[in-house]
């Protein structure tokens, strides 16, 4: 029975674990924000852009906007009371191409998408700005552990730490310059060698090659 409880225990305990994690969590958040969302881009899509649409091919054309754009491939007509086909179309049992309903299907994909693009653009951003302060902050963080190190080693004043910081970072920067300069003429050397080295390979194998042929043109 014990046992029994300790799996149990350890099954729920694992369960809770499994649920408390960040990332199923964020999943979670993410699943509801992404459905409410879609609702406003429906609506956004239904309620304005549809109708203005509409609208507009109405004005240029004269027709029912998107809901007259359709193909119809084998009508179907409503029938009047006495049972005498009509002229207008019984869509529930006509077959044809709704590319009224295509359209507003595209529209919403490029607004979700323009949507998306949007907020991933803003949290780039904001993630960019966080990063640039805390790279700030840990510079200054370092230049204070620099300047106290300095001050308590050379026993000077903080203004004269701070120009012996200054002098070692240039002199940093200036060895490391000659050292990216050294290493790119060496590079450099390396590639003028290797392309000596390939064109008197070319030579050597157009010379053997007209050698061959002199001596089938003896024979």
């Amino acid at each position: 029975m014990a046992k029994k409880e300790n799996a149990i225990t350890r099954f729920f305990g694992e369960f809770k674990k499994f649920i408390t994690r960040g990332n199923v969590l964020d999943m979670s958040v993410g699943v509801i924000v992404g459905g409410a969302f879609t609702g406003i881009v429906n609506g956004l899509s239904n309620y304005i852009l549809k109708p203005f649409i509409n609208w507009l091919l109405a004005l240029i054309g004269g027709a029912k906007g998107l809901e007259g754009a359709i193909t119809m491939l084998s009508p179907t007509f409503l029938k009047d009371a006495n049972g005498v086909d009509t002229d207008v179309w019984d869509l529930a049992n006509s077959i044809y191409i709704d590319w009224g309903a295509f359209l507003s299907t595209i529209i919403n994909f490029l607004l979700i998408a323009f949507a998306l693009f949007t907020i991933v653009k803003i949290i780039n951003s904001l993630n960019d700005a966080k990063e640039l302060v805390e790279g700030e902050a840990a510079n200054k963080r370092q230049l204070r552990r620099a300047l106290r190190a300095i001050r308590k080693e050379q026993k000077v004043s903080k203004k004269e730490a701070l120009a012996i910081y200054e002098a070692r970072v240039e002199a940093a920067a200036k060895e490391k310059a000659e050292a990216d300069a050294a290493a790119a003429a060496e590079a450099e050397k390396a590639a003028a060698e290797a392309a000596r080295i390939a064109e008197e390979k070319a030579t050597a194998n157009t010379v053997l090659l007209q050698e061959i042929l002199a001596e089938l043109k003896k024979r």
